[in-house]
């Protein structure tokens, strides 16, 4: 599932943008999901209750009260593997695209060649961060959480929770077949219903693991695995 945004507040721009992508996506066979924006505002609010839910985003640069180069810098902040592309009717801000990390610069009307290349680099792109980031949805929405944002997973019954620094996500799924999947990261089993990656863990003591601001049950089987982690995270740091 690739997830899309576009943020422009010039509607015929916004609908020609969508409908030449979905033309692609559907040609290319490829599941996605496409959100409008209309303003930098609107698109800010929505990005922090749902961050980790969008890969790329198409962002007019000239726009109302704040405009896309002051969105794309406030995103960065809190996300820093999402692929900007700049669009917009002008070529003054070709530069400045590079100070937010930009994947790439359009000027209006987008050409079919080269949101085609940008499709493919975005999708290269989450296959060079597979390693690191972590990749599961609930229903429709589909979410990459960067490892190092996790602080541990949780099971309950058939629901895991991923609890990071920004939000927690919830999934159905099984606490073995997720430890399975976070390969290139340093995660570590100490219960039966926790997984905690071993940056996270502030101290063990006794039966409890600090981990953030939250004191976590450590059975007796996992103690010695959970200091060894616990040890090459201090060692790497």
């Amino acid at each position: 599932m690739l997830s899309i945004a576009i943020c422009d507040d010039n509607r015929e721009s916004r609908l020609s943008l969508r409908w030449l992508l979905e033309s692609i996506l559907e040609r290319q066979g490829l599941e996605h999901i496409i959100y409008e924006f209309s303003a930098g505002e609107t698109l800010l609010s929505w990005m922090h209750k749902h961050p980790n839910e969008v890969d790329l985003l198409f962002l007019d640069i000239e726009m109302g009260a704040l405009n896309g180069m002051e969105t794309a810098r406030t995103l960065r902040a809190d996300h820093d593997i999402l692929q900007i592309v700049f669009v917009t009717g002008f070529s003054d801000y070709v530069f400045d695209g590079y100070g937010v990390g930009a994947l790439d610069y359009l000027l209006k009307p987008a050409k079919r060649e080269q949101l085609e290349s940008i499709l493919s680099r975005t999708l290269a792109k989450r296959c060079q961060d597979a390693g690191q980031v972590y990749s599961c949805h609930s229903g429709d929405i589909w979410y990459r959480i960067p490892y190092r944002e996790i602080l541990y997973f949780a099971s309950d019954r058939r629901k895991i929770h991923c609890i990071t620094t920004k939000r927690n996500y919830e999934f159905y799924g099984k606490l073995d077949e997720v430890a399975q999947e976070l390969t290139g990261g340093d995660f570590v089993r100490i219960h039966q219903r926790y997984l905690v990656r071993a940056d996270a863990i502030g101290q063990i003591c006794g039966n409890e693991v600090q981990v953030g601001t939250q004191t976590l049950p450590i059975s007796r089987s996992c103690h010695e695995q959970a200091l060894l982690a616990l040890t090459r995270s201090a060692l790497k740091g």
